[in-house]
């Protein structure tokens, strides 16, 4: 569900609804700089930036998040794995 109106005047005019905006929920747990995320619900709210530019921010923030996780993925050897496995 997006938080966004039906035209981007109304957008514009009225902003964005961080409370139900999905986009914005899942910045909320995955972006890591509360002071940026901070300016974005503002900015959304007041109608400054639009339901496309949110979900925008959204994807970079995704993509990087991947990134990271398939570089940490292979340093993975067989070795960690069955240190992780090991009944102890």
């Amino acid at each position: 569900f997006s938080g966004g109106k039906y035209s981007i005047e109304e957008d514009r005019a009225k902003g964005g609804n961080c409370d139900v905006d999905v986009s914005y929920q899942y910045l909320r747990f995955f972006m890591d700089d509360d002071k940026r995320l901070e300016q974005i619900r503002q900015d959304y709210s007041s109608g400054k930036l639009l339901t496309g530019e949110l979900k925008k921010i959204l994807i970079e923030v995704l993509q990087d998040l991947v990134v990271k996780h398939q570089e940490r993925r292979k340093e993975i050897t067989l070795d960690v794995v069955r240190h992780y496995m090991t009944p102890r």
